[in-house]
């Protein structure tokens, strides 16, 4: 899938769920019930144990799927940046602004996410090449931010991600996001061993952005 073929996939999807895990088999699992429920734009984060291969097992497994995405998160620098993209990311996102990052996502042609809170970020960002900036930790401010930051720079396509929640989804593309990620709102129930839970999680949000989108 070419760059712009993931950023409008991105949109379409409208949601980025962000798989934070134990264990590489626990990440595996929540990616399988993500997708069950209708969702096939995922994250893994590099905060999970083993995170490398989980993203080259399930880039191999879902290669010739071309409507899945598998993408990295917390990624905090240029080096790390080329380990996933070389393992098999199609998307790289990182929870603050790190100009590295950005060079080495445009250099090998993969969309980019970095972590931004404020106008100076957001528009750095875009500068070095981002077009999609992560909005982080968005709990802070809600949607507010995002209508905020849109006014001087209503070109920018903005994520937030950091308590977006299925009650609150609607706020945030209301106030002008691009899509938004969300962490504990869809994975909630893994810990337990509970997948449905996760599907039904994944289903629900799914549901809520086809009525937006």
């Amino acid at each position: 899938m070419e760059k712009r073929e993931t950023i409008n996939k991105i949109y379409s999807t409208g949601i980025v769920p962000v798989v934070r895990a134990k264990n590489a088999e626990q990440a595996i699992k929540i990616t399988e019930a993500i997708k069950a429920g209708g969702i096939n734009v995922i994250e893994i984060t590099m905060t999970v144990p083993g995170a490398l291969g989980v993203i080259k097992e399930l880039s191999d497994r879902y290669k010739d799927d071309p409507d899945m995405l598998i993408g990295a998160g917390s990624v905090l620098d240029g080096i790390t940046a080329r380990q996933v993209i070389l393992a098999g990311a199609k998307f790289v996102v990182g929870p603050s602004l790190d100009l590295d990052m950005i060079k080495v996502a445009n250099l090998y042609q993969v969309p980019v996410i970095p972590g931004a809170m404020t106008p100076t970020e957001v528009a750095k960002a875009m500068e070095a090449g981002a077009e999609i900036i992560k909005i982080f930790p968005a709990t802070l401010f809600g949607p507010k931010i995002i209508k905020a930051i849109k006014g001087p720079i209503p070109q920018a396509n903005l994520l937030p991600t950091g308590g977006v929640n299925i009650d609150n989804a609607k706020d945030w593309f209301d106030a002008g996001s691009f899509a938004v990620g969300a962490g504990s709102a869809i994975v909630d129930g893994a810990e337990s061993g509970d997948y449905k839970k996760v599907e039904e999680n994944a289903r629900q949000f799914a549901e809520l952005i086809s009525t937006i989108r």
